[in-house]
């Protein structure tokens, strides 16, 4: 679980890059007149900064969801250590 958060980690970072990437083409674009050029790299931007958003959202919730898991493994051991 802690694995598949710190991918989903490294895929928002690698997402966050490329949009960057995008709005240098978009400025580009835009000092060289090509507007409809532009508006597609600009919407690219957009979409992949949304798309780094979803990820660390979902990193977090997988975070959530193994330190829940880890806390009931351990209070199951306790029960067990205590009940014996």
């Amino acid at each position: 679980m802690r694995f598949a958060a710190k991918s989903l980690v490294r895929e928002s970072k690698k997402s966050e890059k490329e949009s960057k990437k995008s709005k240098t083409k978009c400025k580009k674009a835009m000092e060289k007149g090509q507007m409809d050029v532009a508006k597609i790299y600009a919407q690219n931007s957009i979409r992949q900064k949304t798309e780094a958003l979803n990820f660390l959202r979902l990193a977090s919730r997988m975070d959530a969801v193994a330190a829940r898991l880890q806390s009931a493994a351990k209070m199951n051991t306790v029960i067990l250590t205590l009940s014996v």
